[in-house]
């Protein structure tokens, strides 16, 4: 077997297993929280006879064991179960499946994160070359000075300064990033377009540190010594020696930041009221639909691996020194 291949299989595997060991913690904490979705439809004044016949009634009196073996198996078997409330989730005629209520709000996450990548990406990965190449300059101190600020800043902070100024007072964008499945393709992008900014702030400067600290690691190995001695320009030793070997790192920099999309747009979604999968596992958390806050929760934990692992296989590819780490 390839070593590619075989690495590829052995961190599936692990991935597999993280992912198991994952779903335990996701149904043990939903579990531990206060109150249940009886006592959110019933309302306080319910007496404990109709609470326990309620729960009954939704399969909750069985013991979570079994509850947690039956919902691993359906999620292995493509079924993520039936929403608790759904369109009146009790009512055994009107039930939702976790599925079609996830599926949109999922295309939804996946578009505000796509739209991000291409506008945070190859600004990051350009001024993360520019400021390798220009190190030390009032260029690279006035980049590194501004995206210090942005890691600083919580999320939600730059959302409502942007939306103060882009929305309110300049009138470019829409305040709030309400979509369906009926809205055109460009105004879906008009209205998630702030949303996307916000994102792109605050992932923008990891991934411009990083490439740029990647940048200046190499410039100090003898190869590029070698380079500059030959005669060639800054840039044609970044670009044609240094960048190649830098996209181990890079690539590993740009998937986590593509995971902290999907997994990270929670607080983003939910100051811009975006219907994604993001608000919809805040909404099913406080009105204690498990069955779909625990599908969020693993769908995150999953796209996280999944990007993890295609920043592994990238790194390999690039640099198959790292099959053989001694």
């Amino acid at each position: 077997m390839h070593p590619v291949l075989r690495t590829v299989l052995q961190r599936l595997g692990l991935g597999v297993l993280t992912l198991l060991a994952v779903s335990v913690i996701i149904f043990s904490s939903l579990e531990l929280l206060p109150g249940g979705f009886a006592e959110a439809i019933l309302g306080q004044s319910a007496t404990p006879e109709t609470v326990a016949a309620f729960n009954k009634s939704l399969g909750l009196d069985r013991p979570a064991t079994t509850r947690y073996v039956e919902w691993v198996t359906g999620v292995f078997t493509g079924d993520l179960g039936k929403s608790f409330a759904g369109a009146g989730g009790w009512r055994s005629d009107n039930v939702r499946t976790v599925t079609s209520i996830i599926g949109p709000r999922l295309y939804n996450t996946f578009f505000l994160a796509a739209l991000t990548a291409i506008i945070a990406v190859p600004i990051a990965l350009a001024l993360g070359l520019l400021t390798a190449l220009y190190r030390n300059s009032w260029f690279d101190r006035v980049c590194n000075a501004l995206t210090l600020t942005t890691i600083a800043s919580p999320e939600f902070f730059v959302a409502y300064i942007l939306m103060f100024f882009f929305a309110v007072k300049l009138k470019i964008f829409y305040p709030l990033s309400t979509v369906n499945a009926d809205t055109p393709f460009l105004e879906h992008v008009s209205r998630a377009m702030l949303p996307a900014i916000t994102l792109t702030l605050v992932i923008i400067a990891h991934m411009m540190r990083m490439t740029r600290a990647s940048i200046i690691a190499l410039l100090s190995s003898p190869y590029i010594e070698m380079a500059k001695l030959k005669g060639l320009t800054g840039r044609q030793v970044i670009l044609n020696h240094a960048l190649p070997n830098a996209w181990a790192p890079i690539a590993t920099v740009i998937a986590f930041n593509l995971a902290y999309l999907v997994v990270g747009v929670v607080v983003v979604e939910v100051v811009f009221v975006y219907p994604g999968i993001g608000q919809l596992m805040v909404d099913s958390v406080s009105s204690r639909d498990m069955p779909v806050a625990q599908a969020c929760a693993l769908i995150f934990a999953a796209t996280y691996i999944l990007l993890n692992l295609l920043a592994d296989i990238v790194a390999i590819v690039t640099n198959p020194r790292l099959l053989h780490p001694k």
